[in-house]
């Protein structure tokens, strides 16, 4: 706890400029006074200052300031693209040190190891790796920073006690936000920290790759590993990024391109286990072209809801149906429903036009996801933890793939694999299909409309709508129009059964159910035939007599 007063006092002081200067957007003179606009270079210099903060403070704020970078509605896009190339890349601490950890988790490093390098191939915040040999084969030995336990949970103490503080500077939405991260990193670093759940999600994922031989997952050895220390192990490779080398060793980067989507894929859409940090640091390519993976210290899992969800995502960007894209992230809890359609369909359609470049057919995903963040931090909405680094490893795997094939096209890639993968089917049974879910939202349709009529009948007695309506005398046009609308409703029924067991079962049952659509049809026209003078209204209220009045 006096570690944690003495942290918070640091972490203030390195925080106060920046504090005072949100302080002033608010009331220019501190206590009072109007606010004042904010422009996005003045952002983008505070947005460097607080990087330059969060460097300084150590181990647990460079993770949360790579948290934030996957959250655009907690902060501006300039503060995002700031802290997209914050690296987590540290000294790693004294041999002495790491060999305390290993020897008092494992034994003694002389005996559990035949050789073992000192000197660390790899620093982080949270960890180190370094290169060992057990059983004849090299391994990878990963161990936890020594004593960074107390510093966390010293900082994250902090963390807790400045939420107050953070909250007098954003609105409401963002507080919000504000606190359910801190419940989301907290969570987070203390599973990074813990090597044997990172073993579990590293066998987990190996095992759902078994058979493809385009992709390598180091081996776990669990008799060497803790919740301290994870070896496994030692796969070389190429770094994904150096282009050059991968030239030199005859690798076809489309091709290895189009494996990394997949892959990826694979995981968020179909196994539901993803590895969540695809930066090139992490991926290498071994001298026969496999793709090799690293560090599943950052995973996750995917529910079946957000899945499905996603798959919807890809179809609707495809389509360029930007209503489609728009009810997808609402329905996955990105987007607020109150948010303003239009102006969101607009930025859409703008975000799909600028990703095609000179190339109708071409897609860049980063682009069209980056457009929706920029306006997503103006609307009221928080992103589900897993879904925000879903979105994460979507743009930095695009960018991976463009790297390697400039002319990487994103969508056709990923909608070839949910073809190929019966996620997107074709054909008469698709149209039925849709014909059904046509039927299926009329029938929803005459559930919804009750309720909204109740609604509007309120605005009625409150007096908030004006309307003069003139009745036929006699109880005959409700009579018919009470006809009419159970004849419909029943005829949507008969043709959504049809279409179910036409997709289901056979063509006599579907020929039996038509037999029932068939006069229910003739009585319905037959409704309608003769036009009789039937319910009229005359209402007071109309949008042209309000452009009227505007005029």
């Amino acid at each position: 706890m006096l570690r944690a007063y003495r942290r918070f006092v640091v972490v203030a002081y390195r925080l106060l400029p920046l504090l005072l200067a949100w302080t002033r957007d608010k009331n220019r003179f501190l206590l009072f006074g109007s606010g004042r606009q904010v422009s996005a270079e003045t952002r983008r210099e505070r947005a460097r200052s607080l990087l330059d903060s969060l460097l300084s403070l150590g181990p647990t704020f460079i993770k949360l300031g790579q948290l934030l970078s996957t959250r655009p509605d907690v902060l501006p896009p300039e503060y995002i693209e700031e802290f997209e190339r914050l690296q987590d890349d540290v000294p790693p601490a004294e041999w002495a040190a790491a060999k305390a950890v290993i020897e008092a988790d494992v034994g003694p490093v002389d005996e559990a190891f035949e050789t073992f390098d000192s000197e660390a191939i790899s620093g982080a915040s949270l960890g180190q790796v370094y290169i060992a040999r057990t059983d004849g084969r090299k391994v990878a030995v990963k161990i936890r920073r020594p004593g960074i336990g107390p510093l966390v949970e010293a900082d994250l103490r902090v963390v807790r006690w400045s939420l107050p503080l953070l909250m007098r500077f954003v609105g409401d939405a963002r507080s919000f936000s504000l606190e359910t991260i801190a419940d989301e990193f907290e969570k987070t670093i203390r599973e990074e920290m813990d090597y044997e759940r990172e073993r579990r999600m590293l066998v987990e994922i190996r095992e759902n790759f078994a058979d493809n031989d385009r992709v390598r997952v180091p081996e776990a050895i669990p008799e060497l590993s803790s919740d301290r220390v994870l070896t496994m192990e030692y796969v070389e490779g190429t770094k994904i990024s150096e282009i050059d080398d991968l030239d030199g060793l005859g690798i076809d980067r489309t091709e290895l391109a189009e494996t990394l989507q997949q892959t990826y894929l694979k995981m968020i859409v179909q196994d539901g286990v993803f590895h969540a940090d695809p930066h090139p640091g992490n991926l290498a390519v071994a001298d026969d072209g496999t793709l090799v993976f690293y560090d599943f210290g950052m995973s996750g899992y995917v529910d079946p809801f957000i899945q499905e969800k996603i798959i919807e995502f890809y179809m609707a960007v495809a389509a360029q149906d930007t209503d489609a894209i728009l009810d997808t992230l609402i329905e996955m809890g990105t987007l607020s429903p109150d948010a303003d359609r239009e102006v969101m369909s607009n930025i859409m359609e703008l975000a799909i036009a600028d990703a095609r470049g000179e190339d109708i057919e071409q897609y860049r995903v980063n682009q069209i996801i980056q457009q929706v963040e920029d306006t997503i931090y103006e609307f009221p909405l928080r992103l589900p933890p897993n879904l925000a680094l879903v979105l994460r490893v979507a743009t930095v795997v695009e960018g991976v793939c463009v790297t390697l094939d400039p002319e990487f096209d994103f969508i056709s890639v990923a909608t070839g694999y949910l073809r190929d993968e019966g996620y997107i089917e074709e054909g008469a049974r698709d149209y039925v299909a849709d014909r059904a879910a046509e039927f299926r939202d009329l029938g929803e349709s005459l559930v919804r409309v009750p309720p909204k009529l109740e609604s509007t009948l309120d605005d009625l007695e409150r007096g908030d709508v004006t309307l003069t309506v003139e009745f036929d005398p006699g109880e005959a046009t409700f009579d018919r129009l009470a006809r009419r609308i159970v004849l419909g409703a029943l005829l949507a029924t008969v043709a959504i059964s049809a279409s179910v067991l036409y997709a289901f079962a056979t063509i006599e049952a579907t020929a039996v159910a038509l037999g029932f659509a068939v006069p229910l049809a003739l009585l319905l026209w037959r409704s309608f035939r003769k036009r009789k003078r039937g319910l009229q209204g005359e209402p007071k209220f109309t949008r042209q007599r309000l452009r009227e009045r505007e005029d």
